[in-house]
């Protein structure tokens, strides 16, 4: 029962905190019709986006009650509308599930955790499946055809399959993404749906978009808590630095950076989780004996070898732009936890990842996720 009405304050309280944005979507275009149609087709979106959310984890929450729980069920919405921006990395979506690892393991997860040179020999093994969208545009969407210096159309539609290796103050993290960049990704439907039903203006560029590819990704995570926790008063601040890096046609980069957590009855998590490339997360979600919040900041920097949304497809001819070596992201927000529910949001500010890009991108992030 207390679960229940834990879950019913969530949902209430995003739909009422995030459906108050009052400026147009983006800069460079005109306004909508007026301010107040866009403010309730906004709400409109964080509405459906919520529901669709709820709708999605029905079938677990029906059964949560009755049996202990059996894993933990995440969603994450990543979009730029939160700063009234409607360009470059603009919308991003995922949905993940992580079985919980007191149930048995299956035998490929434990295998590939053992068989991995950089894991370590002992610690508890976690494995997880993701499906998600991303969706990247030019800066003005309502020129047919935009610039050749500025960012192509692209999408991008995978699925992953996520082992993680948690040796008490140490989290190794690995996973194989696969998915398909071009039309087949549906971003130009998705982003055109969504504009309609928040009355901003359409995209009409997408005749333009990167070309059908299929694409692959490897990623590595290394993070470590086993030096830098200090206590101060009743809080409880930690430091974790990272490194890691991603290989394929979709992402090759070498990353590294550190996440800062100031709380109290901090859980024994690794930040939010989000979308890649970014800050590490934590897809599982460590029981909390009673409520429990922090506040976070952190820093990720890339050296960027291969970013197909930059690059232009691997093998056909595509519209590009010439891409910065170097990218990094600032990161801060707000993690609320209870026993079963974790819901944040973190601001993201990315610095300029092409070269005639004018300014820096910035972002917002929802993350959900239940124990069930």
């Amino acid at each position: 029962m207390k679960a229940q009405l834990i879950k019913r304050s969530i949902r209430s309280t995003v739909v009422m905190a995030f459906g108050i944005a009052a400026a147009p979507a983006c800069s460079p275009c005109p306004r909508p019709a007026s301010a107040k149609a866009f403010r309730i087709g906004t709400r409109r979106f964080i509405a459906a986006a919520v529901v669709l959310f709820w709708l999605t984890a029905a079938p677990f929450t029906a059964g949560a009650e009755e049996s202990e729980p059996t894993g933990t069920l995440g969603f994450v919405l990543e979009n730029d509308l939160f700063y009234n921006m409607d360009r470059h990395y603009t919308n991003g979506v995922r949905l993940a599930w992580v079985p919980d690892p007191d149930t048995a393991a299956p035998g490929w997860s434990v295998k590939w955790a053992r068989f991995l040179p950089w894991f370590p020999d002992e610690g508890e093994v976690h494995y997880g499946y993701a499906f998600g969208q991303s969706m990247f545009t030019p800066r003005d969407i309502t020129r047919e055809n935009p610039p050749l210096r500025d960012r192509p159309y692209a999408g991008w539609l995978y699925g992953t399959i996520g082992l993680g290796l948690e040796s008490g103050r140490r989290l190794d993290q690995f996973g194989l993404a696969l998915g398909v960049v071009g039309p087949a990704s549906l971003a130009e439907q998705s982003q055109k749906i969504v504009h309609k039903v928040i009355g901003s203006d359409k995209p009409r560029g997408w005749d333009h978009q990167l070309k059908n590819e299929p694409g692959i990704v490897i990623t590595y995570q290394r993070s470590s808590r086993e030096r830098g926790t200090i206590m101060f008063s009743k809080y409880r601040i930690d430091f974790t630095p990272h490194i890691g890096g991603a290989l394929g046609n979709v992402f090759t980069y070498g990353n590294a950076g550190v996440t800062l957590r100031l709380g109290q009855h901090l859980p024994n998590d690794y930040g939010p989780p989000h979308i890649q490339p970014g800050l590490p997360g934590w897809g599982d979600l460590s029981p909390m004996a009673d409520f429990g919040w922090y506040f976070f900041a952190g820093v990720d920097g890339r050296v960027v070898a291969r970013n197909i949304f930059l690059d232009g497809n691997t093998f056909s001819d595509s519209r590009s732009v010439d891409k910065k070596p170097l990218v990094g992201d600032l990161q801060f927000g707000l993690v609320l936890d209870w026993s079963d529910v974790r819901l944040s949001y973190t601001h993201v500010q990315r610095t300029r990842e092409f070269q005639t890009q004018d300014s820096n991108d910035d972002f917002g992030s929802i993350a959900v996720s239940f124990k069930f």
